[in-house]
């Protein structure tokens, strides 16, 4: 059971990086630019960001993924949860910094949960299934 919760760690960083790169570096960067510019650091914190998507993986793979591949919830619990989390986890975030921070916009908030909501939801039907075609 070890092995087989390592491997969908393993796919759901491949994953949930693959996804979010594309977020990240294509599609948001002058959307933050222009709300968040005035919050934005000049250079990346890479360690806090690594710690985050750790702990954001092995979550969604404890609690989502893994019940619904290794646990036989299948795929419908893929979905629904993924979706769950990510909207949980999200929310968290972007509506903490909403109530706390002056500067901090509806319109960020709003997109970014949806982006962490889909995201989620699309890591973990994607993990699903690759595990069921590589019969992890």
């Amino acid at each position: 059971m070890f092995l087989k919760y390592l491997i969908l760690i393993v796919l759901t960083f491949v994953v949930f990086l693959l996804l979010d790169l594309v977020w990240l570096v294509k599609i948001s960067p002058r959307f933050y630019k222009k709300n968040l510019g005035h919050l934005m650091a000049d250079k990346v914190n890479y360690v806090p960001a690594i710690i985050f998507y750790l702990i954001f993986i092995v979550g969604i793979t404890l609690f989502v993924i893994g019940p619904a591949y290794a646990g036989g919830r299948g795929w419908s619990y893929a979905l629904i949860y993924g979706a769950i989390f990510g909207l949980v986890t999200y929310s968290t975030y972007d509506l903490t910094n909403f109530a706390t921070l002056k500067k901090w916009p509806l319109n960020v908030t709003l997109a970014d949960i949806a982006w962490g909501t889909f995201l989620s939801t699309a890591t973990a039907i994607s993990v699903y299934y690759l595990a069921v075609l590589i019969g992890v």
